[in-house]
């Protein structure tokens, strides 16, 4: 199998996910669904179980809030797909940790290099935070910037790159 890279964008709730797993479900082979996002509260626990039965059979679930790279290396000759779920969570995860952009944009690198690494599809699911207003803070404007160049850099990477609106998916490259 050959190396492919869908990359998906959109708001929250637009639908990113639902055409990740489409996406993925289309590959025959084993599947991997690397999930970034932590239980923080009862809420968040609800949210991640639901996505997990939605996901139905199929899948093997892997949480990885930070040391997304190193998974994906692992992940290369066992599975034929890996969906990535999602970027903006990953970089939240990243960030607190660090408070020097060099550091994390280090990291952004090296992640994209893994997936085009990855010898399979590999389908990444990111928000688009960059179409609502300027954040009223320092963190938040950073986590903005950050994301907004991860995207770019993801992206770029793609061999196929999908806007999420309402639902609605549009191929933008």
């Amino acid at each position: 199998m050959m190396n492919k890279i869908y990359f998906i964008t959109g708001g929250a709730r637009s639908g990113k996910s639902s055409l990740a797993e489409k996406l993925a479900n289309g590959v025959l082979g084993r599947r991997a669904y690397i999930a970034t996002a932590q239980a923080f509260d009862a809420e968040m626990a609800a949210k991640i179980g639901k996505h997990k039965k939605d996901r139905g059979a199929g899948w093997d679930t892997l949480e990885e809030p930070d040391a997304v790279e190193a998974l994906l290396k692992d992940l290369s000759r066992t599975y034929d797909v890996v969906l990535l779920d999602c970027l903006t969570l990953w970089l939240n995860n990243i960030i607190v940790h660090s408070d020097v952009d060099d550091a994390v944009i280090a990291r952004f690198d090296a992640l994209v290099a893994a997936v085009k690494d990855f010898e399979g599809v590999c389908v990444v699911v990111s928000n688009e935070v960059g179409l609502g207003i300027v954040p009223d803070n320092p963190l938040a404007r950073r986590f903005r910037d950050l994301a907004g160049m991860l995207n770019q850099k993801m992206a770029k990477a793609a061999d196929e790159v999908y806007f999420t609106a309402a639902g609605i998916p549009v191929r933008i490259k």
